[in-house]
Formats: C-alpha cells, sequence, structure tokens
C-alpha cells in the first residue's frame, strides 16, 4: 500500500508549436517521474477514466500532466468530423511540444518523463517517443492503437507495455502486431481478462493503473518507499 500524498492540481497552459494548450499539473511532494497523458479519441484532460489512473499514478509519487491536445476551437471541429483525433501526426507534434515544456518548468525539469496513452492517443504516444528517444523514458498504452505509429514503432527505444482488454478482439490483434514491430529492448502486452475496450467493468481500471503504476516507478526512477 502505497502512502497518501499530497496532491495540488495546479491549470496550466502549455506552448505547442503555434497554439497554446490548456492542462492540469500534478506534482507530489519527492515525485520520481512525470507521465503525460496522451488523449484518445473524442476526450481531454478531464477524461474521468485518465484522470483516475493519474490519481492511482500521484499515490504512486508519480507526477502528471493531463493536456488537452487539440484546441476548443479543433475540438469543435472534430466533434462533427472525427479527423484530427486520428491525426497521429499532429497529436504526436502536441505531445513533443508539452514534453518540451516540461523540461522546462522548475517543477518537473529534473523528472524521466513517461507517456500514458489511451486509444489514438496511444500511436500518437509512440510516434513522439520515437522523436524523443533521450527525453521519453517509459511508454503505457491502454486500449491504445499502436498500430497508427506505423514507421515510427521500429524506432521507439523506451520501455513499452501494452495494455488490452480481453474482450477486445480487434485491438488484441492490432497490438499482437504492434508488438513484433516495436524495436524497444523492453516491451510486453498485458490482456486483462475480461476487460472491454474502456475498461469499464468493476475493478478493471484499478488493475489497468496498477500496472501502469509499477511500470512508471521501475522505468522512472526508485520504488516508491526505497530509499
Amino acid at each position: 500500500m502505497h502512502p497518501t500524498r499530497e496532491r495540488e492540481e495546479s491549470p496550466i497552459r502549455v506552448g505547442a508549436g503555434p497554439v497554446s494548450l490548456e492542462g492540469n499539473l500534478i506534482v507530489p511532494k519527492g515525485a520520481r517521474g512525470v507521465v503525460l497523458f496522451a488523449h484518445g479519441s473524442g476526450s481531454g484532460r478531464h477524461s474521468p477514466r485518465n484522470r483516475f489512473v493519474a490519481r492511482q499514478l500521484n499515490t504512486a509519487g508519480l507526477a502528471t500532466l493531463l493536456v488537452d491536445l487539440l484546441t476548443e476551437e479543433e475540438e469543435a471541429v472534430d466533434q462533427f468530423s472525427g479527423h484530427l483525433r486520428f491525426d497521429i501526426g499532429l497529436l504526436a507534434d502536441r505531445l513533443v511540444g508539452a514534453t518540451g515544456w516540461l523540461a522546462n518548468d522548475s517543477r518537473t525539469a529534473d523528472l524521466l518523463v513517461g507517456y500514458f496513452g489511451a486509444s489514438t492517443g496511444g500511436g500518437a504516444a509512440l510516434v513522439a517517443a520515437a522523436r524523443l528517444p533521450k527525453r521519453v523514458s517509459a511508454v503505457v498504452s491502454r486500449g491504445g492503437r499502436p498500430d497508427l505509429a506505423g514507421p515510427a514503432l521500429a524506432t521507439v527505444q523506451a520501455p513499452t507495455l501494452l495494455i488490452v482488454g480481453g474482450d477486445d478482439g480487434p485491438v488484441i490483434g492490432m497490438n499482437e502486431e504492434a508488438l513484433d514491430q516495436l524495436g524497444a529492448p523492453v516491451k510486453e502486452l498485458v490482456i486483462v481478462p475480461g476487460a472491454s475496450h474502456l475498461f469499464e467493468e468493476p475493478g478493471k481500471l484499478e488493475e489497468v493503473a496498477g500496472l501502469a503504476a509499477d511500470w512508471f516507478t521501475r522505468h522512472l526512477g526508485r520504488q516508491p518507499g526505497a530509499d
């Protein structure tokens, strides 16, 4: 059981190229790393599932940054067209920009960075990780579409954990193929039995959060409680 840690959420604005993105940063006392969330289709920093996972990561001693990868104007357009959420290059650009922001903010500048991607955000996280091999130290994908990373998969170096629901048939196959193509020397696919694409079944999201916390604490710093 991890000790309860102080959590103070700070609203921030992240400059990513020509746009400014809204986000929420939490840096627990003594944080051992920071996890940047790459939201999936039609989702953002208010996603209840990602916020739940973020709370568990905070408890494990990790800082978290949940940021909207699309501006309000882009979200309004995408709500009808749905094309921007599948623009993996654009989403990866925004992640790279947010990662630069973390490197320049005094609260997070000294922390190793991990990405937590969901749905299409999983593909974007891997593309961004491939672009920043010296900056991104771990990736976790929840019900993600790593296949959308395409050729970038082969150049990913960050330890990567792919988590898929056991009842999410088509996505399991996509993740199995992506795992084979991943260049990361440390990589793993975990299939959570009885879980659907959104892990809405009782206890399943908790299982995802536990797997993610273990992966990030292993690759971003010391295990909680270690001296």
